[in-house]
């Protein structure tokens, strides 16, 4: 009787050995970092393409233009497949799914997915969702690039698309190219009193453009050029009842 309560005392003891010490009601046991969650799912030698967290095509890039040299990648949501990455052929060509060959070189990456839609809802979707994003530059323009001190404007306000956009130092872009560059107004935009925030010597210049009278009536006297740093605000139009 002795030995066996030693023998159940030294189990219930091993047992108690073996559970681990309460912890604070707080701790939480340290969770793998989002990029190790990612590199841990991602087989070995598959690529994790920048087109791989793109879910929509509203969202893509329509001002750099793809160069041969370029690497890109493409996906199809509806197809549930990985991101597909390659270069852009000296051709301007790339491997589209489903598709074949298809011309890159000089399109954007929103242009290039909507050529692809097309293709894809002729015969194999009814409705094909295709994203697109340059993964790496040429390395020549890489260095072009590094060489060029780049200027830009920045667009806020209710138009499609807000955000920080390239000024081309080789083309002057006017008030109304730089709405259209944004996807042109969103509804219930405030076109005739757009402003365009300027800096001058003397402080900031507040300068408000009638968009609306330029592109419905063409009065293109008043389609003033924008300048590196212009900040350009599209208000929302107030609504009486």
């Amino acid at each position: 009787m002795i030995k066996r309560n030693l023998f159940l005392s030294l189990a219930v003891t091993l047992a108690f050995q073996g559970i681990p010490k309460a912890q604070d009601p707080g701790f939480r046991v340290p969770e793998p970092s989002r990029a190790v969650r990612q590199a841990a799912a991602t087989p070995t030698g598959s690529v994790n393409a920048g087109a791989a967290v793109l879910t929509s095509m509203d969202v893509l890039d329509n001002n750099r233009p793809i160069s041969a040299g370029d690497t890109i990648s493409i996906r199809i949501l509806e197809d549930r497949r990985e991101a597909l990455q390659q270069t852009v052929a000296v051709t301007g060509e790339v491997q589209a799914p489903y598709v074949g060959l298809v011309n890159a070189r000089g399109k954007t990456c929103r242009d290039l997915a909507f050529t692809i839609k097309r293709e894809l809802e002729k015969n194999f979707f009814k409705h094909a969702t295709v994203v697109i994003a340059i993964d790496t530059l040429n390395p020549a323009d890489q260095i072009r690039e590094r060489e060029v001190d780049l200027e830009f404007y920045v667009m806020f306000g209710i138009v499609v698309r807000q955000g920080k956009y390239d000024l081309p130092s080789n083309e002057d872009i006017s008030i109304s190219q730089a709405i259209l560059r944004a996807g042109g107004f969103a509804q219930f935009a405030n076109k005739e009193k757009v402003k365009i925030i300027r800096k001058t010597p003397q402080g900031n210049k507040t300068i408000l453009v009638n968009v609306d009278g330029i592109m419905r009536q063409g009065d293109l006297e008043r389609d003033i050029f924008i300048r590196k740093d212009d900040v350009i605000i599209v208000e929302e139009k107030t609504v009486n009842f």
